[in-house]
């Protein structure tokens, strides 16, 4: 009877240690684009700040646990972001474009968002970029094509979830659809018991009477696709930061039930896209501006949380280093706006001008916003590089516009990054993808999981390990 009793201790007093070693609270961040070099590349710019060769580390590198993954997708050796947030969220591999289906584009998949509501928990999802883009839809949506965003709005109703935070819907009023008058995805979220806040202090006031809801950026924001760059950001905006802190909050309304919160840094991709290594660096040390506020989570409920930081592919090819072994990096702190950002300052010029720019005042703007002609000097060939496309943008003939997966830009801002870029050292091999590794860093219950050269599809797998999901 006595070693009856003992057997049932211990098989109880073991449970309890599994349970307390399962993670109650997880965070799952995923730096859209961010390869090992986008991060190295980061701490070894700072580094350089600093006066030094080497790295000034960003927190997440300083996680216990880190490791690569590979990124492929069922059908494709580099894949795009809705195949490779497929296999993040669901650990399933997928055709690209397709999200939370099988390559057959019907089957649908679950995500470990979704593995997260089934065991009680709250879920949030949440980015820097649309709610509906693919690597959020990925972890609520059903769809064979990214692009069908009105439907995908209509499956991020469906999921349910808690919380949802991004710059907005892109298509509302379904105007891709010939003839269609469907009803608003406002006024849907609104009948399915959603809140909407406009901004971090319109969160503020809502939160509390809210018991789902979706934060999106102020009604004053001029572009629903994304909320601004890092380096471009003004008085008002709102962060990654702020919506990382705002998912907590509102996911710690009942504390005992546990979250599942993932946080995309969308726009680290999009500079990757137009190939500007200064507002690349910008964007992931915001994402880790969002980790720290995870971190101070962590450093309450260190027993009870995981943080996993990961990447869904690398975009760009960026090479650190062209040639001469050297590196420049520092040079990119004179860079004030991202390409973007330049190109909106070009146009007020044009309007302000009546198109009629002299190049004394293209040269000032250039030296405001890039440094050229006083912290970064400039060779002859690279002077006459911008006055030439400066004569060939204000000839009065049409402007061809620099083209890059999300931006069209003035061909004076892209020179003037493409300049100062290679006065860096930086280089990049496409304006795409590419097939490289991507890094995977975690800390806190269940970490050590994340060990050895691993898929992106066994991240999820190993999440919904380390915190007990039903994983189905």
């Amino acid at each position: 009877m006595k070693k009856l009793s003992f057997i049932t201790v211990f098989v109880f007093l073991s449970i309890l240690f599994v349970q307390a070693q399962q993670a109650k609270y997880v965070f799952y961040f995923i730096g859209d684009g961010m390869g090992v070099n986008q991060v190295l590349g980061t701490e070894m710019y700072r580094g350089e700040l600093e006066g030094k060769i080497g790295v000034t580390p960003l927190l997440f590198t300083q996680f216990p646990y880190a490791t690569i993954a590979t990124t492929f997708s069922a059908t494709n050796g580099v894949t795009d972001s809705a195949a490779a947030g497929t296999a993040l969220a669901t650990g399933n591999k997928t055709k690209n474009g397709a999200l939370g289906v099988k390559k057959d584009l019907e089957t649908q998949i679950n995500s470990v968002a979704s593995w997260a509501k089934d065991k009680g928990c709250r879920v949030g999802i949440s980015t820097s970029v649309s709610v509906d883009h693919a690597t959020p839809a990925a972890f609520y949506a059903h769809q064979g094509q990214r692009s069908s965003y009105y439907n995908v709005g209509l499956d991020l109703i469906d999921a349910n979830f808690d919380f949802y935070a991004g710059s907005d819907f892109l298509d509302p009023t379904n105007q891709k659809a010939a003839g269609s008058n469907s009803e608003s995805l406002y006024t849907l979220v609104d009948k399915a018991g959603y809140t909407i806040a406009r901004g971090y202090k319109d969160y503020q006031k809502k939160a509390k009477k809210s018991d789902k809801l979706i934060l999106l950026q102020p009604a004053t924001a001029t572009d629903n696709s994304s909320i601004p760059y890092a380096i471009d950001r003004q008085k008002g905006d709102m962060t990654l930061a702020e919506i990382t802190r705002a998912g907590i909050n509102f996911l710690s309304k009942d504390l005992s039930k546990g979250f599942f919160l993932m946080v995309e840094g969308g726009k680290i991709d999009w500079a990757c896209h137009s190939n500007d290594a200064a507002t690349v660096f910008h964007e992931v040390m915001d994402m880790d501006n969002a980790i720290k506020v995870a971190y101070e989570f962590y450093e309450q409920h260190p027993d009870e949380t995981l943080i996993v930081v990961t990447a869904d592919h690398e975009t760009g090819g960026i090479v650190l280093g062209k040639g001469p072994y050297t590196l420049n990096l520092q040079a990119l702190k004179s860079q004030k706006v991202s390409e973007s950002g330049y190109t909106k300052i070009v146009n007020g010029l044009r309007k302000k001008y009546k198109n009629q720019v002299s190049w004394e005042v293209i040269k000032q703007s250039l030296k405001d916003n890039f440094g050229f002609w006083d912290s970064i000097q400039l060779n002859e060939k690279q002077e006459a590089s911008l006055k030439r496309v400066y004569d060939e943008s204000f000839s009065g003939k049409e402007i061809d516009l620099t083209k890059s997966e999300y931006q069209q830009d003035e061909p004076l801002a892209s020179e003037a990054k493409r300049i100062l870029d290679d006065i860096a050292l930086v280089g990049w091999t496409s304006g795409g993808h590419s097939g490289g590794y991507v890094p995977v860093f975690a800390i806190g219950a269940g970490a050590q999981l994340f060990q050895g050269r691993i898929d992106n599809t066994e991240i999820p797998v190993k999440i919904a390990e380390a915190a007990g999901y039903p994983n189905n």
